[in-house]
Formats: structure tokens, sequence, C-alpha cells
């Protein structure tokens, strides 16, 4: 039976003999001197590498196959230029006389008299300025990231706005006990602040809790009453050698944000994130600006619900 045509096969068995084929054409029509020829070794007269080895190891000696070849050895490090002949070398002078002795030859060529040789020993150490000390920025002063000024609507729009007053109005405080020295001066200006607001004693209640974590499970207790119109965290965390401080300050941030979300009681943050104690002491304002933040969005809210009602 007949094989099938495989085309692949043929064209393969066609190349094999017709390279077979051009090899056998090109040995015959080589001529036998030509044949010598190609055949002749085309690095003979080369060096070898034993030839190359023994060179390297006797830079100044050179094998008998590199007699025609003009190589010279490399400069070695640093070396002096040679000496022309019937010249001696003379010493180079220093920078400074070459200097000095160039600015007599401009002189002389204009004419000019001697010129006065340059002090080299330069200035002396009483006439150099101090450069004025750089005044560095006081980590405990008062921040410079916000920037100073006041809201401004324009005119012509319906503006819901409250004021920090505490008028019949209950606040509760939910202060952290670690770190006490700190959230004891924290709480005195939140109760200073609230007086001055106008709320009465009897309608403050002050919750403490463990720490900073438990503020917002505190002031969630807190709102979820309905007896306080807003309420007042206040805590500190002071970042020490662990991931600890990340953990706690973002949760305390989270959880308390999620207390007011979730009973509509407005929350406000009065907790302090410091790198070190010492930066407390200019911070201690927060719990009085907590207490008006608070104040403020309780009035906010009354406002809104008086405006919804009509």
């Amino acid at each position: 039976m007949t094989e099938p045509y495989d085309r692949s096969r043929w064209q393969r068995d066609e190349g094999e003999d017709a390279s077979e084929t051009d090899a056998a054409t090109r040995q015959a029509a080589l001529e036998p001197d030509e044949l010598d020829d190609a055949r002749e070794n085309v690095f003979d007269g080369w060096p070898s590498s034993e030839d190359v080895s023994a060179y390297a190891r006797r830079p100044g000696e050179r094998p008998a196959v590199l007699e025609d070849t003009q190589i010279e050895p490399a400069p070695e490090p640093f070396a002096t230029p040679p000496e022309q002949e019937g010249v001696a070398a003379e010493p180079s002078a220093p920078p400074g006389e070459q200097a000095g002795e160039q600015a007599r030859e401009q002189a002389a060529e204009r004419g000019e008299g001697e010129v006065e040789e340059a002090d080299e020993e330069g200035p002396p150490l009483d006439a150099v300025e101090e450069a004025e000390p750089v005044a560095l920025v006081d980590p405990d002063a008062a921040s410079h990231e916000h920037a100073p000024g006041e809201l401004e609507v324009p005119p012509g729009f319906n503006v819901l706005e409250g004021a920090p007053d505490g008028t019949r109005r209950a606040v509760g405080v939910v202060v952290s006990r670690f770190n006490g020295e700190i959230t004891s001066r924290l709480l005195e200006s939140a109760l200073e602040q609230l007086e001055r607001s106008g709320v009465a004693r009897s309608a403050i209640t002050v919750m403490p809790v463990p720490g900073a974590f438990e503020l917002p499970i505190g002031a969630m207790a807190l709102a979820r009453t309905r007896r306080f119109a807003c309420i007042v965290a206040l805590g500190c965390v002071v970042r020490g050698d662990t991931p600890h401080f990340d953990y706690v300050a973002g949760e305390a941030a989270s959880g308390l944000q999620l207390a007011a979300l979730e009973t509509g009681v407005p929350v406000a943050f009065g907790v302090l994130t410091l790198d070190r104690a010492s930066q407390a002491e200019s911070r201690i304002g927060k719990g009085a600006e907590a207490v008006r933040t608070a104040l403020e969005m309780a009035d906010l809210f009354s406002h809104l619900r008086a405006a919804a009602a009509r």
C-alpha cells in the first residue's frame, strides 16, 4: 500500500541529499594545492598559551615569538616622568609659590612693581567669624501644623451652627486611669470648662475606666442611657518600644467614633497620643477643648431637631 504523502519528510530528505551533493561538489572542485592550503592551520605562528604564561611570569623577558611585537610595560603607579637627556629635573615648587611667581611675571610684563607676596598663613583665627547657632524647633512647643483663621460662610445661605452652651444639659465624662498623672490634669481642665460653660455639677457624671482601650465601650454605655446630651472621652497613650501604642491609640479613636455613630450622641475625642510624656505639658488644654467640641455638637443637634420639626 502506498504510504501517505508527507511533505515535511520529503523536504527533510531532499535537504539532506542536497547538502551531501553540495559538499561533494565543493570537495571535488578544490584543487590539491588549495586543499592543502585550506587544511593549513590558520593559527600557525601565533604565541601559544605557554608562551603567554611565560611572558606574564617574567615581565622583563619576552619569548622569541613576540620579538617583533613592541610591547611597553605598564607604568608603575605614581611613577615620576623620566628625565630628558642633558636636562636635570627641577623640584616642583608648592602651588602657592607657583601662583606668586606667575603673578610677579605678569606684573613685570605690564611694567608694574613687584607684587606683594600673599600671606600663606591665612587670616588669624580671631578674625574668623563664628557661625550663629541655628535655633532648633522645640518639640514641646505649640504645633504649627494647623492653619489659623476662622471659617467664613458666604451670606445668603441657611446656616445651622451650635455654640458651647451647657445650660440645661447633662454631660458624661469617661476618663482613663492609666497615665493618671496626665489624665487627672485633663479631667481638671475639662471640669473647669464645663463649669464656665454653664453645666451644673449635678448634671456631670464622671466614669473612670482602666485605660484608653476601654474608653469606647464606656462612652457607648453612657450614650445608650439617653441621659446625656454629649460624652467627653479623656485619656493618654504614650509611645513605647513596642507596637502597643499603635493598637491602643488606633482602636480608641475608631471605637469612640463608632460609639457616636451608633448612638447618635456626640462623643468628643480628648485622648492625648504622645511620643513621650513631656509633651503632655503643653496639651493639657485638650480636656477643655474636648468639652467645647462636645457641647457645640450637642447644641447643633438641638437646633437641627428644632429645624426639622418646623
